[in-house]
Parts: C-alpha cells; structure tokens; sequence
C-alpha cells in the first residue's frame, strides 16, 4: 500500500495558495488546501497506527490496509474531544497512559477539532468564502498538529492509536 506522506499533502497545499504568476488563488484551490491540512493529519495518524500494528514492512498486505481504513474521520473527533475533558470518559479510563495522554496529545486533539471544522466548511458548505490567510492558517494549523503528535511519547501516541484502532464499548 502505498501511503500518503502527510508532509507532502502540506507542500500541495502550500503550492495551491501561491497560484503561478502571483495572481489570486481560486476558491477550488483554497479549499483544496483546507482540506489537505486536514487529511494530512488524519493520514499521518493512520500511517502510524498501521505501521505500530501490523509493521511497516507489511504496507502491502491486506491486513495493512485493515488497520488503516479501520478508523473513520468521526471517530477521530470523539476521541479528540474526549481526550481533551478535564476527566477522561470512563470508557477509557483502563486504557488511559499513566500521567494521561499529556499536553501533546491534549494539544494535538484540539488542533484536530479546528481542523475537521474547518475542512467540513471548506469541503461542503457552498457559501462560505475562504481567503488565503485562513488557507494559510489551516495549513499551519496542520504543521502543528503534526509537531505535536511527533513530539508525544511513544506510549502516549500508542494508547492514543489503540483507542483509534480498537474503540472501547461503553460500559
């Protein structure tokens, strides 16, 4: 399988805001943009839980692709938003890290939440206007997020890509 590099979704999206010839950016390409920010988080997330579950060097077989299809874009905002509470849902509360998941990933999950936000108005609300600053902005916001994920222990991020993968039912 071959993955998408989320920092090449983010150099798109740099190249869709700075048209050729300096003119203005069409709103198709904004958008566009928009949402590479977004998706570029969201791959890397997969990317990993893929890579952490199965093994990078199995990204051709159809377990790889089991892992990384498994989450869905929704399921990444409940468990952002929930991470986020001051008290962790008690769903996850046997799953959660000793010290919690820690001012990264905190962090990380409500730059996710901004992102999915954004994305969503980009990508189907057909009366928004998006300017280049707020293209700009989403994909900085994007860079960061990444930053964040990266910079979280490794047994952080694994319980975070854990409770992606394999979602706990309520109690």
């Amino acid at each position: 399988m071959a993955v998408l590099n989320p920092d090449h979704l983010l150099e798109q999206a740099d190249r869709l805001i700075a048209p050729p010839g300096g003119g203005t950016p069409r709103q198709v390409d904004l958008r566009r943009a928009i949402s590479n920010a977004y998706y570029a988080v969201f791959h890397a997330v997969m990317t990993e839980a893929a890579d952490d579950f199965v093994g990078k060097t199995h990204r051709q077989t159809p377990r790889y692709a089991l892992v990384y299809r498994r989450a869905e874009h929704r399921s990444l905002l409940r468990l952002c938003e929930d991470i986020r509470k001051d008290t962790l849902p008690a769903r996850y509360s046997m799953y959660e890290p000793v010290g919690g998941f820690g001012s990264e990933l905190r962090s990380f999950a409500t730059v996710v939440i901004q992102l999915q936000e954004k994305r969503h108005e980009a990508d189907y609300d057909p009366l928004v206007r998006v300017g280049r600053s707020d293209a700009a902005l989403a994909i900085a916001t994007g860079r960061e997020a990444l930053t964040l994920f990266r910079r979280a222990s490794p047994t952080r991020r694994r319980a975070f890509l854990s409770l992606i993968v394999f979602s706990p039912r309520q109690p």
